[in-house]
């Protein structure tokens, strides 16, 4: 009978460690890149939806909440077209917004006759709660501009040209205050945001930008294929930095349980679009693209970083009591997560409409959202006009 030649014990007990050792080595890595690919799949598919919309028609005084709106490249229809300046000692104008100036909080907009051409804003300034004080003025959403003198205003070292409104409106606002201010208009123009640098416009290659300028569809069709950012550039009206900024009901629930029973007031962080049916509060830090109703694609380029302004009592106008007062101070604790602006926390989006979006659309309450684009780390804030 022939023998059997076989491996000594030692080494077949070296076997099973060998595959043992292997295996805690590659199988996690395994599970990791799985993880990875199923993610964006997995929130491709989790539908959650639009439960809120707000746009604010002049910069920093209370959101007008709306069931739908229009949105273009621009952002919002109406939203941020309107801007007060309060008038400086050396007789330069300087802009107003509501974490520098926390009496705007005591004037609520609304919309009266919204989607005719007599539309108009219903400003009504609430005097901290005192009848005998408070007084309504109304501005036409969508002034004539035709008679209006040129005011020339610069955003975070982005000049542009608006409109000013005349004295009755600047006259209203300034008795109110209590100091001269001036209401100014954008009109349909529209300013060159200091922009984030990784949203930087490139230079179309000179076949892609014959494509654009004679085949526009084919144009977008080829920027699309090869994976081509914004080739022109950005332009929005008296927002900061970006068109939209979308927040998430989650996360808000999460900044609540911080402040020993009281409410956080979503408002308070000034958002257009706010996304309810995330399962974990802050999965929208890692956000790159969503889609609404499958068809108009958003691009969230970037963490909004917070100031005291989340702190207001909108009913005092001045810095709450208890809790609410703490709001920035109690989140600095683990949400200061973006090393491009480290003392600053972070909730909510900047977001850009995508190259290829439709020109406009109507966008609702209950619409639809799935995430389309997960980034693999935090986007880090690149945005020279933080300071």
């Amino acid at each position: 009978m022939a023998n059997t030649a076989h491996p000594p014990a030692s080494e077949l007990d070296h076997i099973p460690t060998v595959w043992l050792l292997t295996g805690i080595v590659v199988f996690p890595f395994l599970i990791y890149q799985l993880l990875g690919f199923l993610s964006p799949l997995i929130h491709n598919l989790t539908a959650m939806r639009i439960s809120e919309i707000y746009v604010y028609p002049i910069k920093s005084l209370r959101a007008v909440p709306l069931k739908e709106a229009v949105a273009t490249k621009y952002g919002f229809e109406h939203d941020r077209t309107f801007m007060l300046l309060k008038k400086k000692d050396d007789g330069t104008w300087e802009n107003m917004t509501i974490g520098h100036f926390s009496d705007m909080s005591q004037f609520i907009q609304e919309f009266e006759n919204y989607g005719t051409n007599d539309a108009t804003i219903k400003i009504t300034y609430r005097a901290y709660g005192d009848a005998d004080k408070a007084k309504t003025i109304r501005i036409p959403l969508v002034p004539d501009t035709e008679k209006l003198e040129i005011f020339h205003v610069n955003m975070h070292s982005s000049p542009t040209d608006a409109f000013n409104m005349g004295e009755k409106y600047s006259q209203w606002f300034t008795s109110c205050f209590g100091y001269e201010v001036i209401l100014v208009y954008i009109g349909s123009d529209n300013r060159r945001p200091v922009i984030f640098e990784d949203m930087q416009p490139l230079t179309p290659d000179p076949l892609t930008a014959f494509f654009k300028k004679n085949i526009p569809f084919l144009g977008r069709q080829v920027e699309k294929l090869m994976g081509i950012r914004q080739t022109e550039q950005w332009r929005i009206k008296f927002q900061d930095c970006a068109p939209f900024l979308i927040t998430s009901k989650t996360s808000l629930d999460d900044v609540s349980s911080r402040l020993d029973g009281e409410k956080m007031d979503m408002v308070k962080f000034r958002p257009n679009i706010v996304i309810e049916g995330a399962n974990e509060p802050w999965q929208e830090d890692y956000w790159g693209k969503i889609k609404i109703n499958q068809k108009t694609e958003m691009i969230l380029a970037h963490n909004c970083v917070r100031c005291k302004s989340i702190n207001i009592d909108y009913n005092t106008g001045k810095p709450s009591v208890g809790p609410s007062g703490e709001v920035l101070k109690r989140l600095q604790k683990d949400r200061r997560i973006d090393i491009g602006a480290k003392w600053s926390p972070v909730f909510g989006r900047y977001t850009f409409w995508a190259p290829d979006a439709p020109k406009s659309q109507t966008i609702k309450v209950g619409d639809k959202v799935n995430v389309t684009k997960v980034n693999e780390g935090l986007t880090i804030w690149s945005w020279p006009g933080l300071a």
